[in-house]
């Protein structure tokens, strides 16, 4: 096994053009093929936000916040984080989860993620769901798509 890069950060992740205010720095800093055990780091802007509140049903999350006071939304409520603090994400709807920085310091923080595929992540505001396999599919070498539960379909829809 070649080790030379593979503790090198990646370039920062591009989640594509979203709407303002959201967290546009995120850098993967463990990214090995053919392993679970992911971890970035995340910077966020005075205003920004995260990601939007969701849950993981396949991976666990563990965040140590570096840098600044985010505000951390789960289950419980609201509360805001110290430097160093750590927090654990389990599995499901308990593990719900979102962080934004309402101060006027830039905020710093390491998620890792003992990541699977396939993967079902839940967004319980706009009750969205996304499906995600890194696995041959019939839309090619992997999968990730995005809908709203609303529009589920019954197992026999298209079968006629």
């Amino acid at each position: 096994m070649n080790h030379e890069n593979a503790f090198e950060p990646g370039e920062w992740d591009d989640y594509g053009p979203g709407p303002e205010g959201w967290c546009t720095q995120a850098r993967r800093l463990v990214r090995t093929p053919g392993r679970s055990l992911g971890l970035s780091v995340y910077v966020l802007e005075p205003g920004e936000k995260h990601l939007p509140y969701h849950f993981h049903h396949g991976a666990e999350e563990l965040l140590i916040v570096l840098d600044g006071k985010p505000v951390l939304r789960t289950p419980a409520g609201e509360r805001t984080l110290e430097n160093g603090e750590v927090v654990h994400f389990p599995r499901g709807a308990d593990g719900a989860h979102q962080l934004w920085n309402d101060t006027s310091e830039r905020v710093r923080f390491v998620v890792a993620s003992a990541g699977t595929t396939p993967e079902l992540i839940e967004y319980p505001d706009t009750g969205k769901i996304a499906a995600l396999a890194k696995t041959p599919s019939q839309r090619g070498p992997d999968i990730w798509t995005m809908h709203f539960l609303d529009n589920e379909v019954g197992y026999w829809d298209g079968n006629e």
